[in-house]
């Protein structure tokens, strides 16, 4: 944990508060904002997943880096600079370092997020889908640099399982082979993301925040690799993308990547920007409702955290 006072990790007065009171405290990334969606719906959804962190009686903390300063818990003019902002980078871990040298700013993606929110003090962090193994890996290697972080990093992260354009059995696999624990939230099979489901099966089941936080302990009680915890949290079936809707537009996105030769870390871009055309929109409102959910979901998490 860094203090305050650091020159390149600077918690907002409100989070340095919480952290200091034991207060509850939910990480929130900012690619999202940046990258994710459009203007000027963007600031509105981040300003709405803040209040949804605070309606639970927890305090949000927004990631980004701004001018080489990573920023853990933005104040409105910087919340409306990563809304707005034209240039902003998509940083990840990796990146971090690079960016606080040139005084540069970006958006942080669940990487970058997990490292700050844990550097900072922060155990809890919700966000939409994790990145994982990519299809065709045995071909291209391309995994995200995701699996790496949350192998070595001590949060617990709520997510809607993986973005469904990957490979979800070789990611649970990469998971397991990892040390990271995944546990799904009143579901017994992996959340696909935009879909309920993605009929992977997973070892672990918790029905409360309670259980979540118990599992926090028992991490810290029997030391070891510093590893992540995965809180999967399905999308409501009443709020999932069609499944047949979602998987034809998903064959005819990859078709169209193999055809046009996009690879590398032009892929997931990309996929998900072909979904949201394909679906009309649907993948998109049915992504927010996911990240919506997970929010929820980790405040209460951060609360039964602060408790114990």
């Amino acid at each position: 944990m860094r203090s305050a006072a650091d020159p390149i990790l600077r918690p907002s007065d409100e989070v340095a508060e919480a952290l200091a009171t034991g207060a509850p405290v939910v990480a929130l990334e900012s690619t999202i904002i940046s990258h994710g969606l459009p203007q000027p719906r963007n600031l509105a959804v981040a300003r709405e997943l803040e209040d949804v962190v605070r309606a639970a009686g927890a305090v949000p903390a927004t990631i980004a880096v701004l001018d080489g300063v990573a920023r853990v818990g933005l104040d409105e003019v910087e919340l409306e600079r990563i809304a707005t902002e034209s240039g902003l980078r998509k940083l990840g871990q990796r990146d971090l370092p690079v960016a606080a040298a040139l005084k540069a700013s970006g958006a942080t993606t669940v990487s970058a997020t997990s490292f700050l929110a844990a550097r900072a003090g922060i155990r809890i962090f919700a966000t939409g889908g994790l990145g994982g193994v990519h299809r065709g890996w045995t071909q291209a290697q391309d995994e995200s640099a995701d699996l790496d972080t949350l192998a070595r990093t001590r949060i617990t992260v709520v997510c809607a399982g993986v973005k469904s354009i990957l490979d979800v059995p070789a990611t649970l696999q990469r998971l397991e082979t990892r040390g990271a624990t995944v546990a799904g939230y009143r579901t017994d099979t992996f959340p696909g993301f935009y879909l309920h489901s993605s009929g992977e099966p997973i070892d672990w089941r918790i029905e409360s925040a309670d259980e979540a936080a118990a599992i926090m302990r028992g991490q810290d009680g029997f030391g070891g690799q510093e590893t992540a915890l995965i809180v999967a949290n399905p999308i409501p079936v009443d709020q999932q993308l069609d499944p047949e809707l979602h998987d034809r537009v998903l064959s005819e996105a990859l078709a169209a990547a193999d055809r046009e030769g996009v690879t590398g870390q032009k892929i997931t871009p990309f996929l998900l920007d072909y979904l949201v055309r394909g679906t009309g929109g649907a993948s998109l409102e049915a992504n927010l409702a996911a990240v919506r959910g997970n929010v929820a979901l980790a405040a209460q998490i951060a609360l039964a955290w602060s408790r114990a």
